[in-house]
């Protein structure tokens, strides 16, 4: 059997890994080999980020980088398509594997169909029920095209037979992200922070701040245009991290790119950077990202992948978002996580009462380290249905 896996952007690459040492794992033990092949479509490409990721996570070097970098999502579509279909029409594989929602899962298993290859979904059947998110349409499109559905939680599963997907194509496996966690916690648990903060520092404050003590800071990110590229919106944010926050204890803000530009274009750059508590850092490695929420007091985020960990962590977490595609991770089911959306009324109520709450991990059902094996036999075992 041959595939083909797909990546398109970072947060990809913590659910890839573990799928590619379940392929390891089972050549070494099964006479069946199964050839395999990583893409890398290049999509929001950073050499140094990609690099420090698949180091990391020991994930070998793409096979094939499709080269696609930045642009409309149109453009990353189209690009993706074009030089995805040579790729297919070379190797041939069996099955395309994609995981999340970035936009070259759309491509690249729309390209599948279109050439008849068998395609199964990673992370399958999320919903946010935003379609002004780009990667709700990705799922949506992936979802309803894909052979093989691998859902990450049962909530999961029952969106998809609401849509109407035959009983056939999904199957309940967990959570394979949290095979990485599970996989590298003890690696980020020997990190120190206060190399973290110094090698990653924007803005030096940790000079005046001393030892940070875990446990007793807070940590944010912050990315999606929704909270970052109006004014209106990002300058109460940073007022009420400034004003409230950064007296009660040390912020940590990892400074996304784009926030980062935005600041600046809004007059808020030097305000933030002079902060004598805010530690501003440049977007982190996988084991340095884990590392700080795993001692945060709380996170504000806007980030799904960071509900998730959160969740498993049991660090209390603020999601700066009005939906979620990743329900299971909220309070009420059992999660780490409170929807906030930019409400900075909302927001105040629920961070004095976060600084306040517990640490108590969560393990969801099958959220247990061995997802990806179980998606490898579920591909082995449509396979042999198939012959």
């Amino acid at each position: 059997m041959k595939i083909i896996s797909v990546v398109g952007a970072r947060p990809n690459f913590m659910k890839i890994a573990p799928f590619i040492k379940a392929i390891a794992k089972h050549n070494k033990s099964s006479v069946d080999k199964i050839e395999h092949f990583l893409v890398h479509t290049g999509q929001h490409y950073d050499d140094r980020m990609s690099r420090a990721f698949f180091e990391q996570l020991e994930i070998p070097d793409a096979d094939i980088n499709l080269g696609v970098g930045s642009g409309s999502h149109a453009e990353q579509v189209g690009h993706t398509m074009i030089e995805f279909e040579k790729v297919l029409r070379e190797k041939k594989p069996d099955w395309v594997v994609i995981v999340g929602d970035v936009n070259a899962i759309l491509a690249c298993s729309v390209t599948a169909k279109k050439e008849n290859i068998l395609c199964c979904h990673i992370e399958a059947g999320l919903r946010s029920g935003d379609m002004s998110m780009p990667e709700e349409v990705n799922r949506l499109v992936a979802d309803r095209i894909s052979d093989l559905l691998l859902t990450p939680d049962r909530m999961s599963s029952e969106n998809l037979r609401k849509e109407g997907v035959p009983e056939e194509k999904i199957r309940f496996t967990g959570n394979i992200m949290i095979d990485t966690l599970e996989n590298k916690k003890a690696t980020a648990a020997s990190l120190s922070l206060e190399d973290i903060i110094r090698d990653n520092s924007v803005n030096e404050t940790w000079k005046s701040i001393g030892k940070v003590e875990e446990d007793k800071f807070a940590l944010m990110t912050l990315h999606r245009p929704s909270n970052v590229d109006s004014k209106e919106i990002l300058e109460p944010i940073v007022r009420f991290m400034i004003d409230e926050v950064t007296p009660e204890m040390p912020l940590i803000w990892t400074v996304h790119p784009r926030t980062r530009k935005m600041l600046d274009n809004f007059g808020l750059l030097d305000e933030v950077m002079n902060n004598k508590n805010l530690m501003l850092l440049e977007p982190l490695g996988y084991l340095e990202m884990l590392k700080l929420n795993m001692h945060a007091r709380v996170i504000l985020t806007d980030s799904g992948g960071l509900q998730e960990e959160c969740t498993v962590l049991g660090t209390p977490c603020l999601t700066m978002r009005w939906n979620t595609e990743r329900p299971i991770t909220l309070r009420e089911h059992g999660g780490a996580s409170v929807l906030v959306g930019n409400s900075i009324r909302t927001i105040r109520e629920e961070f004095i009462a976060a600084v306040k709450k517990p640490r108590i991990p969560i393990h969801p059902e099958l959220w247990d380290g061995k997802t990806a094996e179980r998606c490898l036999q579920e591909i082995i075992n449509y396979n042999s249905r198939l012959h």
